[in-house]
């Protein structure tokens, strides 16, 4: 089967949209009936697709009931729905900045991550989530609460057994104190309960390595079963999301370097057990 052509903005409109719809409990037909449309209109807006215009959009989402932020949201969107490649600057004014990743996770099919200097969000404990969220200087202290429960709802969601994640880290990553050595405990044997899930594979490139394929940064690759691969990057002033496949295929070979590098998931597993037995040690000579 072919791969379905859309764009990140396409599915994230076309989402809104059906949701909307359910929220209202209408169907495409019966949209459309009310509006005086064919219901191939409603049905290209719920794809995503482009064909409508501005106030006919206003005019559906104001017979849905559409909150003001996300009757803004969606108003932008629509004028870009074929453009590929996203940036989202951190203060656009989007209410949900985690929600275009947030949606393309759950449909995606194979998660691939690679985390340098924290451990990866998808495997942080709640209280080490908590620590590297309040370390934010691009977050408010009231938007802070919403991360925190965003992303441990996030983990769930992602974390079910109904795709494969692969997550690479460097050592760094685990030797980096976040809160308190009690913390960091737990932030261990977090990972190394995860570290048994038959779907989920963990491994770390060591420090001794020296350089490696991933200094440019962290980043997620996400593979679809109908959509072609996406590649999310999130850095302080943007989340950017990548669907040019030439610039995607450039991830695919970093992980491909990766992969060749990365400790295997036995011996990641030994090393967070001989960190954890250092800090054992070092605990004990601190008391003496």
């Amino acid at each position: 089967m072919p791969l379905r052509r859309s764009t990140v903005r396409g599915r994230e409109f076309g989402d809104a949209i059906r949701a909307l719809l359910r929220a209202a409990g209408l169907t495409n037909r019966a949209a459309a009936d009310l509006l005086g449309w064919q219901e191939a209109k409603v049905s290209e807006l719920v794809n995503g697709k482009e064909g409508t215009t501005a106030i006919e959009l206003a005019k559906l989402l104001g017979l849905l009931r559409t909150p003001p932020a996300e009757f803004d949201h969606l108003m932008a969107l629509h004028h870009e729905l074929s453009t590929r490649d996203w940036l989202q600057p951190t203060k656009s004014g989007m209410t949900d900045r985690a929600r275009t990743l947030r949606e393309h996770e759950k449909i995606a099919s194979n998660i691939t991550g690679w985390s340098m200097n924290v451990v990866h969000g998808l495997l942080q404990a709640p209280d080490y989530i908590t620590y590297v969220v309040n370390a934010s200087t691009k977050l408010s202290a009231d938007e802070r609460p919403a991360v925190i429960s965003n992303r441990i709802a996030r983990q769930k969601s992602v974390l079910d057994g109904y795709r494969t994640v692969t997550i690479y880290m460097h050592e760094h990553a685990l030797r980096l104190p976040v809160g308190s050595p009690d913390v960091m405990a737990e932030q261990y044997h977090h990972l190394l309960r995860l570290s048994v899930r038959p779907y989920l594979t963990i491994r770390v490139i060591p420090t001794a390595l020296g350089p490696h394929a991933g200094l440019a940064g962290d980043f997620d690759l996400l593979q679809f079963k109908k959509i072609p691969p996406i590649v999310y990057v999130e850095s302080e002033g943007a989340n950017v999301f990548l669907e040019d496949q030439p610039s995607v295929g450039l991830y695919d070979t970093v992980i491909a370097s990766l992969g060749r590098t990365a400790l295997d998931e036995a011996q990641t597993r030994k090393l967070i057990t001989d960190i954890i037995g250092e800090e054992s040690r070092g605990d004990q000579v601190a008391e003496e």
